[in-house]
This record gives C-alpha cells, sequence and structure tokens, in this order.
C-alpha cells in the first residue's frame, strides 16, 4: 500500500486500522500485518533461508541485534529531530527551522556520530566483515545528510563505511532522490 504522507493518509482510520502508530512502514504479509522498520527487516531477513544479513548464529545476531537498538534508541533521534526541522517542516509548509531543536538534534548526532565513527575505526562493516542489518538499518538515514544538514562531516570512519554503502547496487536501487 503506497501512502501519501504529506496528503496525511497514514492519519486516516484505513491506515491506523493497519498501524495505531500512523507511521511507516508497514508490511502486510498473508495474514500477518507488522509495523516497526526492524521488526520488518527481521522478519524478512528470517524469510530468506541462508540469508547474511541476519546470521543465525547467537553472538552474531546478538551484535547486529545491539546496532538496531542503538540505532533506534540514540543515532535516528537526533537525526530525526534535523531532518524534520531542516528538511521536511519546511517541505511540508510548516515553518522555518526551530533552533533550539536543531542545536538539540545537532548535538546527539555529534555525540552518537563519534560513538559511531570509533567503533568503524577498525572495521568495514558494523558486525564481522560482511553486510548486515545492523549496516543497512544505521546507514539509512544518513541517505538525508545534505537536505537534513547533519553533522557528520568530521566523521572520516563513519563516511568512510557510508560511502561503501552506497557503492551497493541495492543502495543505488532504493535510495529515493532528493
Amino acid at each position: 500500500m503506497l501512502v501519501d504522507l504529506p496528503a496525511g493518509e497514514n492519519q486516516e482510520p484505513e491506515y491506523l486500522a493497519r498501524n495505531p502508530m500512523g507511521k511507516v512502514p508497514t508490511l502486510e504479509d498473508g495474514g500477518l500485518t507488522l509495523w516497526e522498520s526492524h521488526a520488518i527487516m527481521q522478519y524478512m531477513a528470517e524469510k530468506k533461508p541462508g540469508n547474511t544479513l541476519y546470521p543465525a548464529e547467537v553472538a552474531a545476531r546478538a551484535d547486529v541485534n545491539r546496532w538496531l537498538f542503538w540505532m533506534s534508541a540514540h543515532w535516528s533521534p537526533g537525526i530525526a529531530m534535523l531532518v524534520n526541522q531542516n528538511f521536511l517542516k519546511q517541505r511540508m509548509g510548516r515553518g522555518e527551522p526551530d533552533a533550539t531543536i536543531v542545536a538539540l538534534g545537532e548535538g546527539e548526532v555529534a555525540r552518537y556520530g563519534e560513538v559511531l565513527d570509533d567503533h568503524l575505526a577498525t572495521r568495514d562493516y558494523l558486525c564481522g566483515k560482511a553486510l548486515t542489518l545492523a549496516d543497512v538499518a544505521v546507514a539509512a538515514p544518513l541517505m538525508y545528510t545534505v537536505p537534513g544538514k547533519l553533522p557528520v562531516d568530521e566523521f572520516a570512519n563513519l563516511q568512510r563505511w557510508f560511502a561503501r554503502i552506497q557503492e551497493l547496487e541495492v543502495w543505488k536501487r532504493t535510495t529515493p532522490s532528493m
């Protein structure tokens, strides 16, 4: 189901019946309706036998889960503040950025960007030697680096890792143009 967010379709009763949060994404697969992007990612990876994105080995999976939780609890909130204030708010005609929220978002992105940058200093990917759901989840909001004015330029390891992610064919096929 395609949802027109600027038109508010995500707040209409038909959509809210599927996802009471009124957010995207929502997956419908047979009799299952699932919301929350990381739960959807895990479900889809589980459906493909032998996938390498969500490892079966317990410790490796725990490492991926750690970064999925980190992304939701720490990385995403600051980025969301900046994207909403510096990009979406103006695009949807809701006024100018709120300087207080922008400063808070910049502080959060700088704080957690340093954690990510330090972790990536000796790694090509977040968890092991191959791409996992953790890389996909943590990289996804970085597609808004320019319009959201995300302060991540100073993080060389993060930039190197993100450049690698952007070179993946799947990234090229699915990233929207801004």
